[in-house]
């Protein structure tokens, strides 16, 4: 049986009202980005413990944190992200989920267009070293294949999981954001990826990059989840659906387009007859 989750943050900046939302959808699982207009990682211990006793009043779990860590150019102060990362793994006990959503550095501030392989390098040195602090931490970091960060295609995904391959380090599979880099998500980048593969965002987006609920795009949705069923995928589903903006640190839907979203993916799921809480 696999789980469905969601950027609960996609719904409203209101913590209840995205509690409402999901509770409307029979969603028992959220990616926490953000509440109150507010990213995870700022997040008070007191404001912290609020989000978790009203998460447990509704029987709502949290399946990642949609932290922003590696979502800075390569040549940003190092210490100061890692103190990032080590807020990210307080919250990520706090709210007791093994996942931490993260990136894998933007190019240097200075030239926007440079080569990926001359900073490879460096993101190799600082991945690996926050690799060990979440492996420490009993926490796995999650790497999202965003555009224009250094894995955003397959072949630098593939260069990254295998550079460092450790059971901290695994794969988000992420469609739409490899439409979005001229790339197949479904078969190429899920074949090339699958040996690292832990987690699925679902959104979809069209052959110009528009982004769509899933099944309705160039993604081949219900191939894909065909797939991920016949390969015994027994993870989370996060809705990630963009549909009213995307922004470089967070996208936002709405409540009905959230609720759009929601449903496309449930009706997939349920014409396989694939089982799911």
């Amino acid at each position: 049986m696999i789980r469905i989750s969601a950027f609960a943050d996609e719904i409203s900046p209101d913590l209840d009202e995205q509690i409402a939302v999901l509770s409307g959808e029979n969603i028992h699982f959220m990616e926490l980005r953000g509440a109150w207009n507010t990213n995870v990682l700022d997040f008070s211990d007191q404001q912290l413990m609020t989000i978790k006793e009203k998460l447990d009043a509704h029987g709502i779990g949290v399946s990642s944190i949609g932290s922003p860590i590696g979502k800075v150019a390569i040549d940003s102060s190092f210490e100061e992200h890692l103190r990032r990362l080590e807020r990210a793994i307080e919250v990520a006990h706090v709210m007791q989920t093994p996942f931490i959503r993260m990136f894998s550095f933007y190019p240097p501030k200075e030239s926007e267009a440079a080569n990926p392989a001359a900073y490879r390098d460096e993101v190799l040195k600082r991945l690996r070293e926050m690799i060990a602090r979440a492996r420490a931490a009993n926490v796995v970091l999650l790497h999202e294949n965003e555009k224009d960060i250094y894995g955003d295609t397959i072949a630098r995904c593939v260069d990254l999981f295998q550079s460092c391959d450790d059971k901290a380090f695994r794969s988000i599979l992420d469609p739409a954001n490899y439409i979005q880099c001229g790339q197949t998500p479904y078969p190429d980048a899920y074949e090339a990826t699958r040996p690292w593969l832990d987690y699925v965002h679902v959104k979809d987006a069209d052959a110009e990059g528009k982004v769509t609920p899933a099944g309705e795009g160039v993604a081949r949705w219900p191939e894909l989840l065909q797939r991920l069923r016949a390969d015994g995928y027994d993870g989370f589903l996060s809705l990630e659906p963009h549909l009213a903006n995307a922004s470089q640190y967070k996208g936002f839907s709405g409540p009905d387009l959230f609720r759009c979203a929601s449903q496309a993916l449930q009706k997939m799921l349920q014409a396989m007859d694939w089982q799911y809480a």
